[in-house]
Parts: C-alpha cells; structure tokens; sequence
C-alpha cells in the first residue's frame, strides 16, 4: 500500500495588489461623473450697510406705484384685482415703459406663501425688464441687449431700471 504522506496543502490566493487601485479609479469616476446640486437663490445686490444713513419717508405718486400681492396659497393680486403669475409679464411691460424711470413695483408677500411661487413671480419680473430692454436694445443699437457693450447697457439699464420694493 501506497500511503500518501499528508502534506498541508495550501489554498490558492488571490492577487489583491491592484484592488486599491482599482477602487481608487472607481471612486474619482463616480466623483467626476455625479452631478452636484447648485443652489437656487436671487442675484440681488444690496446697498451698502451705512449706520450713520438715516431712512427719509417721501411721498409717492400711487399713479407711478404698481402693487403685487402673493397670497399664501400661491394666487397672486394686482392692484387688488386676481391675476395669474404667468400673465403677470404683458400688465408689469406696459406699465414700465408707460411710467418710465420713475416706476416702483410694490411686492408684498405673505409670510406662508412657498418659496417656489415668490421664485416664480421674481423670475416673470427679471423677464419683464429683459424683454423691456431687448426691446428698447433693439430700437436703439439694433441688436439685442445681450449684443450690446456695456455703455450701452448701462443707458438702458439708466431708461428702464429695476426698482423693486419689498413689503414685509
């Protein structure tokens, strides 16, 4: 008889060495590819802080004063009368270019109302006065405002400014 001697035999490995490199690639193409989410927000800029700048109440011309209420539920009344946010644009154009420079759009909001209907309403604004200056960039330089150089646009941002007043 033929005994076979009882060797330990040893289990085949596997070879790990480019595991980590292969992980790493893993993790820089799911970092490259993975969108990141961009914060929503208003490009406002704001006055300067000026402490020693005292507030002066004047008396205004409600003839040159447009009010917008947004209501918590999302309807949205001008001058008191209901009107729907994506109808806002044709009243808010005629009423600028009707005043002029010296208009103000009176925003008030209600402190329930969704930060998606005061986004929504803001943004019908800012394309008002862009369609109002692309308008008058056209009339004027025959190009559109984005064409325009930047003494240009600052004579129309000057003829159609945006003056917006938030009620709180």
């Amino acid at each position: 008889m033929n005994f076979r001697s009882r060797q330990r035999r040893e289990m085949p490995r596997l070879n790990t060495s480019s595991m980590a490199d292969i992980s790493f690639m893993l993790l820089i193409f799911f970092l490259v590819t993975t969108s990141m989410d961009t914060q929503k927000g208003l490009q406002r800029q704001l006055p300067p802080h000026n402490p020693q700048q005292q507030q002066e109440q004047r008396d205004i011309d409600r003839t040159k004063v447009i009010s917008l209420h947004l209501m918590n539920d999302g309807s949205l009344t001008l001058d008191d009368k209901p009107i729907d946010v994506k109808d806002i644009r044709s009243p808010l154009k005629e009423f600028i270019v009707r005043v002029g420079p010296t208009h103000i759009i009176e925003l008030e909001t209600d402190r329930d109302c969704s930060y998606e209907a005061y986004f929504d309403l803001q943004n019908q604004i800012v394309r008002a006065y862009r369609e109002i200056r692309n308008a008058a960039a056209k009339q004027r330089y025959n190009a559109s405002y984005d064409l325009c150089n930047d003494t240009q646009r600052k004579s129309l941002q000057e003829l159609y400014p945006q003056r917006i007043q938030e009620v709180y």
